[in-house]
């Protein structure tokens, strides 16, 4: 009896907080169209490793911005690929009007990695707003103005774009992208609540002098990842009030979901290692809150097992936690045209107790292969911010 107590007192505090979100979610609203052009000098950063493949696609997509190609620029920053990402860049150069620069950190003895990459980036970069993506998306042809007319309507600091996953059909890739839905949802009503925790780093905005105010990634330049929330959180502790969701279908990237479960749980044990090295506590708290739901449900699914809980008490815990969930990313879902995918939340439940439990446990040990790398969140020597 005492058990099941716990397991209701977390459940309703992550009610509270997930339902708050929701009505924030739905709060916020897209970009009001205007007939003036927006006139702030943007520059694209693309930091990418082994992107050979993908990179050109999304080269393209920049080629057809309505926004004018005279108001921006692109850098792709080459992080040592043992692929031919830089050959592909190069080729694309030759036969395209944008004024794109190829950046290979080879060429800088000591700089690798990400943050590394877009450091130099921001560096060598002209815009007044930085606008960051990964080689790997694929962008809406009205990105650039929509970000730049919420960049001119807010003034806002530090601009989150909502970030969705395309999938193969398959089960795996589906709830895929409810997952990831529902980080993307949690984040941008955070922000709107006035509480950034988390974006992405693969449709992300900052204004050059915010970047250089905050001083970059100084203080975490040797977690390997997180630079985009790790920035987020210091331009929000510097510029009160300046950071901003935008919530336009126009401004949606889209990415491809991770092919293979080893890809797939490579990626997030990177994004769960970095949690540890928040330096806010409302941040920290939420994270052990879920961590904290799944590991209780878990536990009352061995209960079950063992006799201790009745078949009812079980349903009525996983089904209120699956029904809060789903009032939430139905919203979300809408809004990334992914409705139809709803329908992976029940499978996902299933599955994703133990992955949670397992890519925190994971994460907190800091080491990973990502993108051919063995990476360690301990490592501080290639990665000093005296370095870039």
């Amino acid at each position: 009896m005492f058990f099941l107590l716990i397991c209701w007192s977390f459940l309703l505090i992550y009610a509270w907080i997930i339902l708050r979100r929701w009505r924030a979610w739905l709060h916020l609203s897209p970009v009001e169209n205007s007939l003036k052009m927006p006139q702030t000098q943007l520059s694209v950063l693309i930091p990418v490793r082994n992107e050979a493949a993908p990179i050109s696609d999304l080269l393209r997509d920049l080629e057809q911005q309505t926004y004018p190609k005279q108001n921006f620029e692109v850098l792709v920053m080459d992080d040592n690929s043992e692929d031919e990402t830089a050959a592909e860049v190069r080729a694309f150069q030759e036969k395209s009007n944008l004024s794109l620069r190829l950046i290979c950190l080879q060429d800088y003895p000591g700089l690798r990695q990400k943050k590394a990459a877009i450091t130099k980036g921001v560096a060598l970069a002209t815009g007044e707003l930085m606008v960051q993506t990964d080689g790997d998306c694929r962008v809406t042809p009205d990105w650039l103005f929509t970000l730049a007319q919420h960049y001119e309507r807010t003034h806002a600091r530090c601009i989150s774009g909502p970030v969705c996953l395309s999938s193969d059909g398959s089960w795996f890739e589906g709830m895929q992208v409810v997952e990831f839905a529902s980080l993307i949802g949690i984040g941008g009503a955070s922000i709107a609540l006035g509480k950034p925790n988390m974006c992405n780093g693969a449709n992300l905005a900052y204004s050059r002098q915010a970047f250089l105010e905050v001083q970059g990634f100084t203080g975490n330049a040797h977690v390997a990842s997180g630079d985009d929330e790790f920035l987020m959180h210091k331009i929000a502790d510097y510029y009160s009030g300046k950071v901003s969701f935008l919530k336009d279908k126009r401004a949606i990237v889209s990415t491809a979901a991770q092919k293979t479960i080893t890809a797939f749980f490579n990626q997030r044990i990177r994004w769960a290692s970095k949690w540890p090295n928040y330096s806010g506590w409302s941040v920290k708290l939420l994270a052990i809150l879920v961590f904290g739901v799944n590991f209780l449900l878990f536990l009352a699914f061995l209960a079950w097992l063992c006799g201790g809980l009745a078949n009812e008490q079980l349903a009525a815990l996983f089904g209120f936690k699956l029904s809060i969930d789903g009032i939430f990313l139905l919203s979300v879902l809408h809004f990334l045209n992914r409705k139809k995918y709803i329908f992976y939340l029940a499978p996902l439940q299933l599955v994703y107790i133990p992955y949670v439990l397992y890519t925190a446990l994971r994460g907190l040990r800091g080491t990973y292969h990502w993108k051919g790398r063995k990476v360690s969140n301990k490592a501080t020597k290639t990665s000093s911010p005296k370095a870039y």
